[in-house]
């Protein structure tokens, strides 16, 4: 009889490795920590006010007793909202909107590979459309103060008389301030005040939201200081000559550079830049107008001075654009150091100019008188052209790091940065011709500025009412594109129907169930026809504004007076575009402020833009020092000080970072900020992800496939939850064979098509919310916990036989 096998060796027991932290991160909306933890009872564990991290009351110290939560995570909660949110005077930073969307184009170049000049000149051009609206902006508050006040009301007599509080500048009185040049000089405060309002905002913000530094690490000096090769990981396994597999060394992607989210120096440079282009463009224009003056009559001021000013004004415009051109950030290390002469003297060199300029436009001319408007319609002539320039420059250089290396979900081939420039500029040119226009309107009482019909005034620059007439052509053609997506997802609802039946069978088909979830699929996934709309309204807004220009430049007047003599229908709708386009424009700017003062207080009002708003200031102010304050360059190094503090303090420790949304990107954002040795003890969940939907697309040098592949093999598991009914998040689809398993979904949305017994009550269709409330969500949750391995054999005394694994053979 053989003998009888020995027995298997006894299975261990589990040993806990050490306490689990689980880090929930919030999305677009905000959410309290008694939200987010699902306990009245909170205690901050660090952080401030803005932004903290809490746990339960009874968790403040948790991993200190893992005994008492099994296999479940220590929960802790980021809330962020108060770098996003707060009282409705953050509205304000509503007017900022084009300087935030030129800054977007900055980070939506096509990935590059080996395209070191070309991705300069990039953001060399992204950086000089910004500065043109920095200009802009300027130009028009100069527009507002000193043409249409102080040069052309209180010059007029009619205008003058019925504006008591002109009555002093007014040359009827004969008083000091009565010259056209002490008028000018002393209504330059108010674009003055502008300058320096947007200099002390983009000041104190830097310090109040973007000063924090991420963590140490070495500074890293590759060859591919723009972030333009892929990241995939640490030790990612490549080919060998032979074909056999070789561990190859790891490429640091932009996001995980230690200066990504510090750029200081950048921001300095640009701010004092800028500065000193607003002040250069209200030196222009005032001692523009009395140099031209000077030139064209003899007078009591040598015509030397004014020379002297103007060149001066230019010799300094020469070093802004120098400054602006230079080398723009550097993610290898953090830009600590600032430039202080440049930051100090520049903006101090330019209001000296403005000084002198005040000084000299002061001057007595007794013989000087205002009449017409102030010559400066060739600078909003020059200023729209040279946008349009550049922004078609832009394209041309985008549409060559496309086909170098195209990637297949880029939006618009590598155009969606030259088309969401070309929308700032759009946007700019509208809110500054709408205040114009508006102001225009209200001192001219009655009249038409522009018109010559009882009109006491002459108007804004003629440009302007070419591009308000513009808007409703541009609203008529939209209206194309608007009625294919609605039949199309009509169509597709109707689609769907058989297919939301087939899901939930054998459940008895209810046709207006079914018609609703249905439609609500369909209208999630308009989301992905935004880069087409974009497309589309950029291109026509850059053809209709071209035509603006040369509409402008060719008849010199506006479109109700251009079109006179030319048939009663064409002067027919030109009157109606000129007086619908400024109504248009002055009711848009109302509206726009009003919205954005209800959604800062509104929290459903706020979610609903919220991820466009929280898209915009998600990025470094690389291109606009004047765009809203980034809030990820507090709350990226805020969760990877946290985690690499509680990984450092716990070395048998595991952590899981949770987002939702937006969450869900400052979540992947701090994760690569880590050491790779701690990446790899760290569990990725994220649910409702715009990851690869919006920010991959859009933005695909930082979150393209490359990258994101990256960010999987880099930490230990990744797991990504989403919804088909959700029009924010999708899935992450990392390109990886054999499938990584990644994404989990589309979950099933409601959960119940009818009622049942379990559910007898109509279960809501969650969309984008309350992800927790599916079972599913907490399966992917358990798996990605299981595989972190919350638990390990002890080591058996008994020896193992050589070859074997440790377990039975058997």
């Amino acid at each position: 009889m053989a003998p009888a096998a020995p027995p298997p060796p006894a299975t261990p027991s589990p040993e806990h490795t050490g306490s689990a932290l689980e880090l929930l991160v919030h999305g677009v909306g905000g959410a309290t920590p008694q939200e987010m933890l699902g306990d009245p009872r909170t205690v901050r564990v660090t952080g401030d006010t803005t932004a903290a991290v809490y746990r339960r009351t009874e968790d403040a110290h948790g991993e200190k007793h893992p005994e008492r939560y099994g296999n479940e995570p220590v929960a802790e909660a980021y809330c962020w909202s108060g770098l996003t949110s707060g009282n409705g005077s953050r509205a304000l930073w509503l007017l900022l909107l084009p300087f935030m969307v030129v800054n977007l184009a900055h980070w939506m170049r096509p990935t590059a590979s080996g395209r070191t000049r070309a991705v300069r000149l990039y953001g060399v051009l992204v950086r000089l459309v910004a500065l043109s609206l920095t200009v802009l902006l300027t130009a028009a508050a100069c527009e507002v103060a000193l043409d249409l006040l102080a040069w052309q009301c209180a010059g007029a007599d009619a205008c003058a008389e019925r504006r008591s509080w002109l009555g002093f500048l007014s040359e009827r009185q004969g008083g000091w301030w009565s010259q056209p040049g002490r008028r000018l000089a002393l209504a330059a405060l108010v674009p003055t005040a502008l300058v320096g309002l947007l200099w002390y905002l983009s000041n104190r913000t830097w310090s109040a939201y973007e000063s924090q530094r991420p963590l140490n690490g070495e500074d890293f000096d590759e060859d591919d200081p723009f972030g333009a090769a892929a990241a995939h990981g640490p030790d990612a396994p490549g080919p060998d000559a032979d074909g056999s597999p070789r561990r190859v060394a790891p490429v640091r992607p932009a996001l995980g550079r230690p200066g990504f989210w510090y750029g200081r120096r950048l921001v300095a440079r640009l701010r004092a830049a800028h500065t000193a282009a607003g002040f250069l463009t209200v030196a222009a224009a005032v001692a523009g107008a009395a140099a031209r003056h000077d030139r064209g009559a003899e007078g009591p001021v040598p015509r030397i001075t004014g020379a002297a000013v103007e060149g001066g004004i230019v010799l300094c415009a020469l070093v802004v654009l120098w400054v602006v051109c230079r080398r723009g950030r550097s993610e290898r290390t953090r830009d600590t150091r600032l430039d202080g002469a440049l930051i100090s003297y520049l903006p101090g060199s330019a209001l000296a100019l403005l000084a002198l300029a005040v000084l000299y436009a002061s001057w007595s001319r007794p013989d000087w008188q205002s009449s017409g408007t102030l010559p400066g319609e060739a600078t909003f002539r020059f200023l729209a052209l040279g946008q349009g320039v550049l922004v078609v420059a832009l394209a041309v250089v985008a549409r060559g790091l496309y086909r170098r290396t195209p990637e297949p979900h880029t939006v618009l081939y590598g155009l969606g940065g030259p088309a969401v420039a070309m929308l700032a500029c759009a946007l700019g040119g509208v809110m500054t011709g709408g205040v114009a226009q508006r102001v225009a309107d209200w001192l001219d009482g009655p009249g038409t500025p522009g018109m010559g019909r009882e009109a006491d005034i002459a108007g804004p620059p003629v440009l302007l009412s070419w591009q308000a007439s513009v808007i409703p052509v541009l609203l008529l053609l939209l209206l194309v594109p608007v009625l294919v997506l609605v039949v199309r997802t009509a169509r597709t609802a109707r689609r769907l129907g058989p297919i939301v039946e087939a899901e939930y069978a054998p459940e008895e088909p209810d046709e207006g169930r079914t018609r609703r979830i249905a439609r609500i699929r369909a209208t999630a996934a308009l989301t992905d026809s935004a880069p087409w709309i974009v497309g589309v309204v950029s291109a026509a807004t850059l053809l209709l504004g071209a035509g603006a220009i040369a509409g402008s430049w060719y008849s010199d007047q506006v479109p109700g007076r251009a079109a006179d003599g030319s048939g009663p229908l064409l002067e027919s709708l030109a009157d109606a575009a000129q007086s619908t386009g400024s109504w248009l424009i002055g009711f848009g700017f109302i509206l726009f402020v009003a919205g954005g003062r209800r959604a800062y207080k509104d929290a459903s009002a706020r979610r609903t833009i919220g991820i466009l708003w929280d898209v915009g200031t998600f990025w470094p102010r690389a291109a606009h020092p004047f765009a809203p304050p980034c809030y990820a360059e507090r709350a990226v190094p805020d969760l990877a000080s946290r985690m690499s503090a509680w990984t450092s303090t716990m070395p048998r420790g595991r952590l899981v970072i949770s987002g939702h949304s937006q969450g869900s990107v400052l979540a992947a954002s701090a994760v690569w900020q880590l050491p790779d040795a701690t990446r790899r003890r760290v569990a990725l969940l994220t649910y409702g992800s715009p990851l690869e939907r919006l920010y991959g697309r859009w933005f695909p040098a930082y979150f393209g496939a490359g990258p994101l592949l990256g960010l999987h093999r880099s930490v230990h598991c990744w797991r990504n939850v989403w919804r088909a009914t959700d029009p924010i998040g999708g899935p992450v689809r990392i390109g990886a064979d054999p499938d990584p398993g990644v994404d989990r979904g589309p979950l099933k949305d409601p959960l119940a098509y009818g009622r049942t017994t379990r559910l007898p009550l109509p279960e809501p269709i969650l969309g984008h919310s309350d992800y927790q409330a599916d079972p599913a969500f907490a399966d992917a949750r358990a798996d990605l916990l299981a595989e972190l391995g919350p638990l390990v054999p002890r080591q058996t005394e008994a020896r193992t036989q050589k070859g074997t694994s440790g377990r039975s053979s058997g």
